[in-house]
């Protein structure tokens, strides 16, 4: 059976998705669509000869009962309402992160999800489904390295853009490896430190880049973790993880190498979509495939909920430069049984 799919939000990541679901996965069709900008949803519609409905507004379209699981791609401010929308109308949902811009907001979905009674929701941390991440985490459950004690990674950007702000490195770009490195390691975080290094004279006058943020998780794991949006030479993501027995690194993406010129190297990407395409396919796949069974199992809207409170903490040590604590609430009985984000 085809699921028909309604996506909320037709800008790049929407329409991106749209692309995916129509030329590239299986099991999934767009029937519905829904824009603030109408027009431009029915410019995307045409776009991709999508058999689909350009609805007023996201109620409209969750309110259609052959819609039975919606994208949620608008803009960052927009997505706690709609998702507490989806939930009302018990529909499955996938939401782009941030699931909400705040805790609280986060939190109003984690209690609606546990009012409806059975998960609902899955948040676009598209890591947990790159092959390299994934043979990682494999690594690590093995105990193929022992224990881990450390882990080092970076997030490297080329350039970022004249409105980035020194926090949106927190809640925009280390956000990944808030949710990625807490599921490699199955720990959840107690504290947070950030320090600046010198200044890049690369990047604008309001903000500084770069920043190194240290984590400790509660099982003692130390993570340092470096964030330099204007490093200039490619979009770069490293993670080494440094065990009692050994230690297990991220791999490279595949490229050629070429000798030429008196210089032996591969190429390095430039773009951030080009390195996680084939894992928002996966992560999308995954998504359809779950609820044609019933069982949503990608990242939860708890999940969503540890990512916020661990971004407010980062920010608060941004400005203290203290060690900052990491309180969360109790995870929910909702959220404990065994799901492919925790396995």
């Amino acid at each position: 059976m085809t699921l028909n799919i309604g996506v909320i939000g037709t800008g790049a990541i929407g329409k991106d998705h749209i692309r995916r679901i129509s030329s590239n996965l299986s099991g999934a069709r767009i029937t519905a669509v829904t824009d603030v900008n109408q027009e431009a949803a029915q410019v995307v519609v045409e776009q991709y000869g999508l058999d689909a409905v350009v609805y007023p507004d996201d109620k409209a379209l969750l309110a259609q009962a052959d819609v039975g699981a919606v994208l949620v791609t608008s803009w960052g401010p927009a997505h706690e309402q709609s998702v507490l929308a989806a939930i009302e109308a018990g529909k499955y949902v996938f939401c782009e992160k941030p699931l909400a811009t705040t805790a609280e907001g986060c939190r109003r979905i984690v209690d609606a999800e546990i009012r409806h009674g059975k998960r609902l929701v899955q948040v676009g941390f598209m890591r947990r489904y790159d092959s390299g991440y994934v043979q990682l985490k494999q690594a690590i459950d093995e105990r193929l390295i022992g224990e881990p004690l450390m882990i080092r990674c970076a997030h490297r950007n080329p350039e970022s853009g004249p409105n980035y702000t020194s926090d949106m490195a927190i809640t925009d770009t280390l956000i990944h490896e808030i949710d990625v490195l807490r599921w490699l390691i199955d720990d959840d975080y107690k504290s947070v430190q950030v320090t600046y290094p010198r200044k890049t004279r690369h990047a604008l006058s309001h903000m500084r880049d770069p920043q190194v943020v240290m984590i400790e998780t509660r099982g003692g794991v130390l993570i340092t973790a470096e964030i330099f949006v204007n490093c200039r030479y490619g979009y770069d993501i490293q993670c080494e993880v440094i065990g009692e027995d050994g230690i297990a690194k991220l791999p490279e993406p595949s490229s050629i190498s070429l000798r030429k010129e008196g210089m032996y190297g591969t190429r390095i990407l430039m773009d951030w979509k080009d390195r996680f395409i084939e894992a928002y396919d996966r992560e999308i796949q995954d998504f359809i495939d779950s609820v044609k069974r019933g069982d949503v199992q990608g990242p939860t809207a708890w999940d969503g909920y540890v990512a916020a409170v661990t971004a407010d903490a980062c920010v608060k040590a941004q400005e203290s430069g203290e060690w900052e604590d990491i309180s969360l609430d109790e995870k929910p009985d909702l959220y404990e049984s065994r799901t492919l984000s925790e396995a």
